[in-house]
């Protein structure tokens, strides 16, 4: 071994310690920036407050110049001059184009860009860097039609021009305006008269405009720049921040005048409602942050950065949703004041004030004016992407652990499943299957036969899941890092050399997934027959996608190092792990043209719900991460990521039989449910805890399944309306504020579901809010609840809390199978739950589960409605004929419904106690019901046992 080596070793095997005692440590807070150690956060806040200091006096430098001001085919475009003053008293201007875009969607755009770093060579700039401020957030994560709105209106009044202000009219039947004030700058977005979105409201609006590096700091100083350590560059942690590009951070403060609920912004392990960032009771004093990192064992109720940022914020008050979306992949910062209820302005109600900073890039914000939660999520969808419509057996339960660490102990934990009646649908493999983790490899003394051991678990319909990372081992002879190299497809050093840093391999390079040709360089390492053989059942799990380099300063890349097309780290860092996760599934897609991927990211960045799934990273196996489970996944699924979970049971530390069986009860709702562990956890596959527990863990598991026909239906509404799996309380109650702060329980897709875990040790009862005056039932034994507020539920340890609300109809399918796509035939099941009027609603949506051929029209839609006034429960199809649709009909013609069950049913009105007629292709018949009369606060249930009628075609039966 060569000295070189053996520091590598050395090197690696002490970075290896480290990180493998993270679990008796809580998170290493000094290894991650405060905005105080951050000099942008630090001058933008500073800046912030000197404007408070001055009051109704501030007189910020920016304004409208209006003789720039035009309006053209649906934008408002002109400049933003900011009066540079030097302590000579000598001005200076400075220019910033901007543009108020109306978009055909309904939605408005606001950007601003730096006229100096466009428009000509700036003299002595590094040739090595792009001059432009980063300008491509929106490209990698808008996918939606940016036309301007030709039919945007401008109805300034001559009046209003003399004094510089501007007024548009767009959206839908021009209920939105927007009025534009050239100074103080300022723009409010109107919806029906009433302002809803402001920005610049307290005049923070700021951009560092491009200078050269003085020779004397003092004299750079000016009346606006209270700091100038840190322009051009810092250190934080021993490690240096060089700034070749001098101090590019911009800022803009947005006001939602009347609201005082605003939510979002993930990722952060804290409650739903954001909270004040400023100070005060039960409040941080550290502002949102928004910057992807490798946070082993994170802090709850703490706005710390994590793995992934969508920085999208919608706020909600009784009768209003809006929201803004800040398109900058560079670190950015959030502070959060709520404000005095102002009567004369916005009523009794407190608004909530915004700050948003950001490292470098241009001002480029989207606002949508609602005006309910629904239309924000779809207006945000049309934008950014809707959550793609995933493969039935990701819906399923995964097995996972680092590590297993064999062919022979996957396929015993595959076997043991089965022998314990639990179904399951993929087991993973960490990073320990490699040959040294290097990827695209397989440690053949563990692992010598991978695709016969695929093959056993495709007898099963069950899928092996790798991890594939983006650092690739620096090792001659390793044929993926020589290809990487050779071929110049890594990231670079600010001198254009490639960047090694150290993470599990040791030392590695880091593929630059922005390149096209190193998209298309990964693309071949995943093809069939190169990769896993030519086995189909392969997916794959992204982690350490921030990146995560464990020399780097705050343990990911240096900002200065270099991506395709000359950008810095520092631009484009909240957006790595997203072009990492685009590469692998336009791999998987090239490797299975036809079939759906899956892939699993940890990192994140809007837009990366078109992609896949994502977890919540490295918890630890305590109650307080089980409670701060709910509020997470709530945060991710209203910022447009539905597809979203949690490891079961806690990644770090051994939790308690109770703790475990508590998590699999809750993460049977999760949107993604996998449970997973740490190499030194202890092994806790759910037959290990032994009875009653594994009982209780098969029963959550198995309930899962059984609502695998809903859950996929609220995928497929996800899909194409935004509308989340996990859902707030303000989604079905709009109106009441008082359940805003509630984020302990949540609605379930489209079962009318109301799930509240149980996230306390030793609890056996708990209260649930009831946020609307809408019946609801006992989901298990049909106690009735009425009334908004709480209400006292039994919970001993082998009962899920949940109450389904009136008027929902949810589908499942009973018989228990080994795996999602085992059940593709079984017969389902309708359970109707009656509204308080005696309706009921629901939809079902079915496909092959697996293939794009839905996208050609081959599914099933049908509509169910029970309609009190003549006791009818019909099937009607939503989806028009076509020969894709007439073929998969065919294919599942063999499904039946073999039960169905109506809860609060007035039994006393029932023509016969015995039968209901059925009635299907102009064929009707009697079938036998059971009936449970209404008693003890229990609901009536009538049970149609086999009616005899099929899913693909109209049918009714007559109560």
């Amino acid at each position: 071994m060569t000295a070189m080596a053996r520091k590598r070793t050395i090197l690696t095997t002490v970075v290896f310690i480290v990180l493998m005692a993270a679990p008796v440590l809580s998170a290493k807070k000094y290894l991650f920036k405060t905005c105080e150690q951050a000099s942008f956060c630090r001058r933008n806040r500073a800046y912030a407050d000197l404007a408070e200091d001055r009051g109704a006096a501030w007189d910020p430098p920016y304004a409208i110049d209006p003789s720039t001001v035009a309006f053209d085919a649906g934008v408002l475009h002109g400049t933003i001059v900011k009066i540079l003053t030097a302590s000579t008293g000598a001005t200076t201007n400075v220019e910033f184009p901007f543009q108020l875009v109306f978009l055909e969607s309904g939605s408005a755009r606001f950007v601003v860009d730096e006229k100096q770093r466009v428009e000509s060579p700036i003299p002595g700039f590094p040739e090595s860097l792009t001059q432009r401020r980063y300008n491509e957030a929106s490209k990698w994560a808008v996918t939606g039609d940016l036309t301007p709105d030709i039919g945007a209106v401008e109805s300034t009044t001559d009046d209003e021009r003399k004094s510089a202000v501007y007024r548009v009219r767009y959206g839908p039947d021009r209920h939105f305006e927007a009025i534009v004030q050239a100074k103080p700058l300022q723009i409010r977005f109107y919806r029906d008269g009433e302002p809803h979105v402001i920005l610049n409201d307290r005049g923070l609006f700021n951009m560092d405009q491009y200078r050269p590096k003085p020779t004397d700091m003092d004299e750079s100083k000016s009346e606006d720049e209270l700091d100038v350590n840190g322009l051009w560059e810092e250190n934080f942690g021993g490690k240096e921040d060089k700034k070749p590009k001098g101090p590019e951070s911009i800022a803009l403060d947005v006001t939602f005048p009347g609201y005082e609920h605003v939510f979002g912004i993930p990722e952060h392990a804290d409650q739903f409602s954001l909270r004040e960032t400023r100070g005060g009771d039960g409040n941080h004093d550290e502002p949102y942050r928004l910057f992807n990192v490798d946070i082993f064992e994170y802090e709850v109720n703490s706005p710390m950065a994590m793995y992934g940022a969508i920085p999208f914020m919608q706020a909600h008050k009784k009768g209003s949703s809006v929201a803004i979306f800040w398109a900058n992949g560079a670190e950015t910062w959030i502070d959060i004041t709520k404000t005095k209820p102002n009567p004369e302005a916005f009523g009794v109600r407190k608004s909530t004030q915004t700050h948003w900073i950001s490292e470098s890039g241009i001002i480029d914000v989207y606002i949508f004016l609602g005006p309910d939660p629904s239309s924000v999520y779809q207006q945000y969808g049309l934008l950014t992407g809707f959550t793609s419509l995933p493969p039935i057996y990701a819906l399923g339960y995964h097995q996972c652990r680092w590590n297993y660490n064999s062919e022979e102990d996957v396929l015993e934990v595959d076997a043991n499943f089965d022998s314990y009646g639990i179904p399951y649908d993929a087991i993973w493999l960490d990073i320990e299957y490699t040959d040294g983790k290097k990827y695209f490899t397989w440690l053949k003394s563990m692992f010598p036969t991978p695709e016969k051991m695929m093959q056993v678990l495709d007898k099963r319909k069950r899928k092996l899941v790798t991890i594939i990372d983006p650092h690739i081992k620096k090792e001659s002879g390793y044929k993926v890092y020589e290809g990487l190299s050779k071929n110049e497809l890594a990231v670079k050093t600010d001198n254009g050399e490639e960047f090694n840093g150290w993470c599990w391999p040791g030392e590695s390079a880091w593929i630059d997934t922005f390149n096209p040709k190193a998209v298309e360089y990964w693309k071949e390492q995943f093809k069939s027959g190169k990769y896993c053989g030519h086995e189909n059942n392969l997916l794959i799990w992204n982690d350490m996608n921030e990146p995560s380099v464990f020399n780097g300063p705050e343990v990911s890349a240096p900002r200065d190092t270099i991506h395709y097309g000359n950008w810095e780290h520092r631009d484009i860092h909240n957006i790595y792990g997203m072009t990492f996760v685009n590469a692998t599934v336009q791999a998987l897609q090239a490797r299975q043209p036809r079939q759906r991927p899956f892939v699993l990211t940890r990192s994140f960045f809007a837009g990366s719900q078109r992609l896949g799934a994502v977890w919540t990273g490295d918890n630890a196996a305590t109650w307080d991460y089980l409670r701060i489970v709910t509020p997470m996944l709530l945060s991710h699924s209203i910022a447009g990521f539905s597809f979203v979970g949690a490891d079961v049971g806690g990644f770090f530390g051994n939790p308690t039989s109770e703790l475990l069986t508590r998590w699999y009860q809750a993460g049977a709702f999760y949107p993604f449910f996998r449970g997973h562990a740490h190499i030194e956890s202890k092994r806790r596959e759910p037959w290990l805890p032994g009875e009653p527990y594994t009982s209780l863990i098969r029963t959550a598991i198995r309930m899962r399944y059984q609502l695998l026909p809903s859950i996929y239906t609220a995928f497929h509404r996800a899909s194409f309306d935004g509308v989340p799996i996990i859902r707030p309380l303000f989604l079905l109650a709009p109106d009441n504020e008082d359940a805003l702060g509630i984020d302990d329980q949540f609605f379930f897709g489209e079962t009318g579901l109301l799930v509240k875990p149980i996230v306390q040790e030793g609890a056996t009862s708990t209260e649930i809010y009831l946020p609307d005056e809408e019946i609801y039932y006992d989901y298990l034994d049909h106690t009735i609840y009425q009334g908004i507020g709480y209400k006292h539920i039994e919970a001993p340890l082998e009962k899920i809390p949940i109450l389904a609300r009136g008027g929902h109809i949810l589908v499942r399918r009973d018989r228990h199978r080994r795996s999602a796509t085992l059940m593709s035939h079984d017969p389902l099941t309708l359970v109707v739950h009656l509204d308080k009027t005696g309706n009921a609603a629901g939809v079902l949506y079915l496909d092959d589960g697996e293939t794009t051929s839905y996208g050609r029209g081959a599914y099933l839609y049908r509509f169910f409605i029970f309609n009190v006034q003549d006791n009818i429960l019909r099937s009607r199809s939503m989806q028009a004929s076509s020969a894709s649709n007439k073929s998969f009909e065919k294919s599942i013609d063999d499904v039946r419904i073999e039960k169905i069950i109506v809860v609060g049913l007035d039994t006393d009105k029932l023509k016969t106690n015995h039968a209901v007629e059925a009635f299907q292709d102009r064929k009707s018949w009697s079938t036998d019901i059971h009936i449970t009369k209404a008693a003890d606060r229990k609901a009536s249930v009538v049970t149609v046992r086999d009616p005899k009628i099929f899913v693909t075609g109209d049918w009714s039966i007559q109560f």
